[in-house]
């Protein structure tokens, strides 16, 4: 309770909320436009979190994570083009509101569900977190390296796409994280002589050339520049309370939805998003509307992608897996600073294990007054020109890399990163599990090693203990499922 007490003080401090709500603000601005994300944000923001004071760096991505994820809607409803792809499924229905004159109505609907799915679910994510690294800390390396091949099993079988791209994702992720000194025995690998490889590839270059670097030139390239939002004009906020009293089950659902598929390991929003979106198209009784303009398809996947945050911090702070992108990089900074996720992390770090999960929730407040206040600019936030705005990024995304060790080796690797963010998106093979792969790799072989060296029947006491002979079999049927499956189908449908 003291951690709880003493985490309230720090964020109430005026330099503790002025980073927050700025970060916030970053986040709703980078969010709504599309090709960028909070992600973005925080890829460069990662880098200056080193000389921070942890709390101040922690609220200020926190803020622009929430932001992040809260803004993608103003794309999706004004332009058609979702400002993230937490938003993909609001494009069906709010940009046809947009088109039918009910911008206002779609906006300010979006507006509440995103702060009715954020902030409940931080806050249940609070206590089921503290329960979890309880229970997580009776965990040996056996368990802990069968719950993250479980985690990174998940991530491919259950990502839209090719398995064998996902694997060849996962393939090329633990290579990087196998670069430098070997956990435990500390033999050198893949250091080609270079001592600037002995301490590994920095995560922060990867995830600045995947996330930032890479994003920033396709987009360019592609010049997604939409005139529609010269045409669209916004009056203010108006509350939607027939809409939510119609949609009380519906935003119900949908919550659960979120936040139950956030706490999956590397699926996040956007799978949150189009499930609860399908969901309630199912479900509907008026099924023939959705897609034509109607406003429950707004509240749904909004409901969903934001409630998905709570699930996703979860697994983040009590296990040390993060539940999606954004929360491997607030990981990544908490290890900047020297502090370690998983089950310890409540009762080393009290303070700032409260911090995380209220600085999200009152981010969250502060997130929704800004858009009900600023709706009526929402427009000039799309008008922003692309040729002014990605160049100024790409300088900070390169300073950045360079910040992170002060040499240009990072800038060179951050380089290499992008070409390799390019290639992905060429071959079509996702990047979630690649940045999983990199954030749990050292920590994978580490468990391994430990497991096999502390049992006396060395690789077998995988098997032998209860809880991760579970999650082996869960590993085992989420492959099965996924390669066999879809010949199942088929084969049931051809015989009907």
């Amino acid at each position: 309770m003291s951690g709880f007490i003493e985490a309230l003080a720090v964020l109430f401090t005026p330099t503790c909320l002025l980073y927050l709500m700025l970060g916030a603000f970053a986040g709703v601005v980078l969010g709504s436009i599309p090709g960028l994300s909070g992600g973005t944000g925080l890829v460069i923001m990662l880098p200056l979190t080193f000389h921070m004071d942890a709390n101040l760096a922690i609220a200020t991505l926190i803020g622009i994570y929430i932001g992040g994820v809260s803004g993608g809607y103003i794309g999706s409803i004004l332009l058609g083009i979702p400002g993230t792809t937490n938003s993909i499924a609001t494009v069906y229905d709010g940009y046809e509101m947009t088109k039918k004159g009910e911008a206002v109505r779609a906006l300010s609907a979006a507006t509440v569900a995103n702060f009715l799915g954020t902030a409940p679910s931080v806050l249940i994510a609070l206590f089921a977190s503290n329960w979890i690294s309880a229970w997580a800390v009776k965990l040996g390396p056996w368990e802990y390296f069968s719950l993250m091949l479980c985690a990174l099993t998940l991530v491919i079988t259950l990502s839209q796409g090719n398995m064998v791209k996902g694997m060849i994702s996962m393939g090329i992720g633990l290579l990087i994280a196998a670069v430098g000194y070997a956990p435990i025995c500390s033999t050198p690998r893949f250091t080609f002589g270079s001592y600037y490889l002995f301490g590994g590839i920095s995560f922060v270059d990867v995830m600045m050339g995947l996330f930032a670097g890479t994003t920033i030139l396709l987009e360019f390239a592609r010049d997604s520049k939409s005139s529609q939002a010269d045409i669209v004009k916004i009056s203010r906020f108006k509350f939607p309370l027939k809409d939510f009293s119609d949609n009380k089950v519906n935003a119900i659902r949908s919550w659960i939805i979120g936040l139950v598929i956030g706490f999956l390991p590397g699926m996040g929003g956007t799978l949150a998003n189009m499930v609860a979106y399908a969901q309630e198209k199912s479900s509907s009784k008026h099924p023939e509307l959705l897609g034509t303009g109607c406003v429950d398809g707004v509240i749904a996947p909004e409901v969903a992608n934001n409630a998905s945050i709570g699930g996703a911090i979860i697994p983040m702070v009590s296990l040390g897996i993060p539940g999606d992108g954004a929360c491997a990089l607030l990981m990544a900074a908490l290890t900047l600073q020297g502090v370690q996720p998983g089950p310890l992390f409540s009762t080393n770090e009290p303070v700032l294990f409260n911090l995380i999960f209220l600085a999200a929730a009152l981010a969250a407040v502060g997130v929704f007054i800004m858009e009900i206040v600023g709706m009526p600019l929402f427009p000039a936030l799309l008008k922003i020109p692309y040729h002014y705005l990605y160049p100024a990024i790409l300088i900070l995304v390169f300073a950045g890399a360079y910040m992170n060790s002060n040499n240009m080796f990072d800038v060179f690797m951050m380089l290499l990163a992008i070409l390799l963010g390019i290639a992905l998106q060429y071959f079509e093979i996702p990047s979630a599990p690649l940045i999983l792969a990199v954030v749990l790799g050292t920590n994978i072989e580490t468990y391994l090693r430990r497991g096999c060296n502390m049992a006396e029947n060395g690789w077998m006491s995988f098997f032998t203990r209860p809880v991760s002979l579970v999650l082996l079999i869960v590993t085992v049927l989420s492959i099965v499922v996924s390669l066999f499956g879809p010949m199942l189908k088929k084969r049931n449908a051809a015989n009907k």
